[in-house]
């Protein structure tokens, strides 16, 4: 985990409720899940299996592990958990090599965050790894804190990553906008007791109570965030 912590706050300097904002990373501000299901299928081709189509949405979002024993469970191919996730971890990397694409409404969405001054973490699923080599082009500098997936016990579907990114904040995650683009991702949100913007990339994610569904990044900015937390008295 790294950080710039900030010094706890109740209320942002115009009066807003809002006490940050917490991001998914694959799918939601890179457009990188596609990638994960193709490095996927190319592995277990050659291990001389075929991937359903229909398990991208079992996979999606989730841990490494999770994912990689479903797969390996489904298509009863001799390796391990360990073993796919290297390999895993490694193609992934030498596909972002050169350029990793955003998700249309992503940098503007961040560049507005930081000219505001809103306390920002990133938490993915993903090894730190990929996260650093990520942030190359996200940059490093719109983040006052970013959580990996191999820097907690439980990560996502729990609430884990979000109460740590929280508490590192000094933040209340009643207070706290998370967005996310999958299934697993609104389940941890919501778990920490977040309010949650679901961009869906891979399957359909209905409105909820505490939980706004929209198209794109390009439908949110921070007065949309703050729309979402209930003012302090």
């Amino acid at each position: 985990m790294t950080s710039t912590v900030p010094a706890p706050v109740a209320r942002t300097a115009d009066g807003s409720a809002l006490q940050a904002v917490l991001l998914d990373m694959d799918g939601t501000l890179v457009d990188t899940e596609g990638f994960w299901w193709e490095i996927e299928a190319e592995i277990f081709r050659e291990l001389g299996h075929h991937v359903e189509e229909s398990w991208r949405d079992v996979v999606v979002g989730g841990p490494m592990s999770r994912s990689a024993a479903f797969l390996i469970e489904a298509t009863g191919a001799a390796i391990t958990v360990g073993e796919l996730s290297v390999l895993l971890n490694e193609r992934f990397e030498a596909r972002i090599a050169d350029e990793v694409p955003l998700m249309p409404g992503a940098e503007r969405l961040l560049n507005e965050l930081a000219r505001h001054n809103v306390p920002t973490a990133l938490v993915s699923a993903s090894h730190r790894r990929v996260i650093d080599q990520v942030l190359r082009t996200l940059g490093r500098d719109r983040f006052t804190l970013t959580v990996a997936g191999d820097e907690v016990v439980r990560t996502k579907p729990h609430p884990d990553p979000y109460l740590l990114a929280a508490r590192t904040l000094g933040a209340h995650p009643s207070r706290c906008a998370v967005i996310e683009d999958t299934a697993t991702g609104v389940a941890a949100a919501e778990a920490a007791g977040c309010r949650v913007v679901a961009v869906p990339s891979v399957g359909l994610i209905e409105p909820a109570p505490g939980r706004t569904v929209v198209g794109s990044l390009e439908d949110v900015d921070l007065a949309f965030l703050r729309s979402l937390i209930v003012p302090l008295n």
